[in-house]
Formats: C-alpha cells, sequence, structure tokens
C-alpha cells in the first residue's frame, strides 16, 4: 500500500456526517476536523443561533450546516433528517455527542444516595442513552438504504471505571458502551457488515460543564477531585479536544472498515493504572 492509499481513507470529500453535541467543546473540534477534511457536517443543534454561531468560524474543503432538533425528540430528529438528505444526499456518519451530567444526579455533602431525585436520574439516563439511542434510529435510516455508514458513539471514563459521586452518569455511560457493542452486531448482521458502530470514552478533559470541578476558578489551581485525577493518569495531564481527533476520524473512515462494536479510550492511561 502507498501513502496516497492510506492518506485517501482519510479524505473525507463528499462524505455526509452529522454531529450531536456539536456546540460542545469535543465534537465542535471533531466537526471542525471533519470539515478541513472535506466532509459534508450537518451540526445538530437545540440553539440553531449558536450552532450557527460556532459554525461561522469553521473552515475548510468541506461545508457545514447547522440543523434544528433536540436528541430526546423524535419529531424534531426527523424533521432533521430529512433536511441532511435533502442537502447532502445521504448520511454517511453520525457521531452521538450530546450528553452530559446534572448536579442533582450527583452525590454530595448535602444529598446522599438515597436522596438523589429521581427526576434528575432520569434526565442524565435519557439525554446520555436515549439521546444516543434515537438518533442512532433515525439517521441509521439512511445508512440502511445504502447498505454503509458509520455511528461514533461518545461513552465515557467513567463507564470503564465508574467514579465517585457521579452515579447516574457513570451508569449511563455504562448503557451506552453496551448499546454500542449491541447495535454493531445488529445492524452488521441484520442489514449490512458496511455499517459500523464504534465508541470513544475519552478521559478527563476541561470542558465547560466539569471545568470547576477541576479547577478552582479563584486561585486556577487544580481541585482536589483535579489533583486526584492528574495522580491516577500516567501522562500527567489533562486531555485537549484536538487528542480525540486521530481515534474519532479513524473509526469513521475506511482504515477501521474491519472494526466496529469497540470503545477506545482516550484517557492518557487512566484506565490502565492501578494506582500503585
Amino acid at each position: 500500500m502507498e501513502l496516497k492509499d492510506v492518506t485517501k481513507m482519510y479524505d473525507f470529500t463528499g462524505r455526509s456526517v452529522v454531529v450531536t453535541g456539536g456546540t460542545g467543546v469535543l465534537c465542535r473540534c471533531m466537526a471542525q476536523a471533519l470539515v478541513g477534511c472535506g466532509a459534508n457536517v450537518s451540526i445538530l443543534a437545540r440553539n440553531k443561533a449558536k450552532g450557527e454561531s460556532l459554525a461561522s468560524s469553521m473552515s475548510g474543503p468541506g461545508k457545514v450546516i447547522v440543523v434544528e432538533g433536540d436528541v430526546l425528540k423524535r419529531d424534531t430528529l426527523e424533521a432533521a433528517a430529512a433536511t441532511v438528505v435533502e442537502k447532502f444526499g445521504r448520511v454517511d456518519g453520525l457521531i452521538n455527542g450530546a450528553g452530559g451530567n446534572q448536579p442533582q444526579a450527583t452525590t454530595q455533602p448535602d444529598l446522599s444516595f438515597f436522596d438523589l431525585p429521581e427526576e434528575a436520574i432520569r434526565y442524565v439516563f435519557d439525554l446520555n442513552l436515549l439521546g444516543t439511542l434515537l438518533p442512532s434510529q433515525i439517521f441509521g435510516r439512511p445508512m440502511i438504504k445504502q447498505g454503509e455508514g458509520a455511528v461514533l458513539n461518545i461513552s465515557s471514563m467513567s463507564a470503564i471505571r465508574p467514579l465517585t459521586r457521579v452515579v447516574s452518569y457513570s451508569a449511563a455511560k455504562a448503557g451506552v458502551s453496551s448499546f454500542t457493542q449491541w447495535l454493531a452486531v445488529h445492524l452488521a448482521q441484520e442489514y449490512s457488515p458496511r455499517i459500523r458502530v464504534n465508541a470513544i470514552a475519552p478521559g478527563f478533559f476541561v470542558t465547560e460543564q466539569n471545568c470547576s470541578l477541576l479547577i478552582d476558578v479563584t486561585t486556577g489551581k487544580l481541585t482536589a477531585r483535579g489533583e486526584s485525577i492528574i495522580r491516577h493518569t500516567p501522562m500527567g495531564r489533562f486531555g485537549q479536544a484536538e487528542d480525540l481527533l486521530g481515534a474519532a476520524l479513524w473509526l469513521l473512515s475506511p482504515a477501521a472498515a474491519f472494526v466496529t462494536g469497540v470503545v477506545v479510550p482516550v484517557d492518557g492511561g487512566f484506565s490502565s493504572f492501578a494506582g500503585v
């Protein structure tokens, strides 16, 4: 195999990729990378104005549009899928990046596990698990018609090594990992072995959601939790959004043609370290 054959695998020119959670730090970086590699990217956003503001800064040979939609509302997903297919003709890839946690679903000094409100727990489960399953149903249909495609779910290190306090988030992301494996088998056996489903499990990245948990906003120093994470990360640092691009582009590309049903940690070695 020559160099041109290898680089061609990462040329996404003409491929249509849908990104949920594209207004967040991590998936926004993935969307920009895909546009830079020639892909036509559709960012699904509840707040279309915010999405368009971010999309306006993306540049490259590919195109980017923002489509209004909510990962927990089937009708908006169906409308979004129709828009994407009308605009780009197909759906070659789907990044299920929508997700997150909620303070009321997290144990705290004044909120025990036994007092976590059901509605907060349900919200975190729905956002992360149902918010991955529903888009897979809707945007997976064009892939079935084409007989090919790639789904990339975003799991979490918390699914592999459940973290203290974030009980709802850990369980929900474990569900995302399990669903990834289930859907990979189902689509390959029932529809086409050329439809692949994989996931990445990011380690600890500083985002808008978790910044205050890891870094003291007053002093700029690490919190006790942040220090503990760094001690248990062999590479000795937090991840940066760009650190996810290698795994993401690989799993979406023909370079991973024989890879399905895997959850790839991108964690600086956290999941390999026992702490001693």
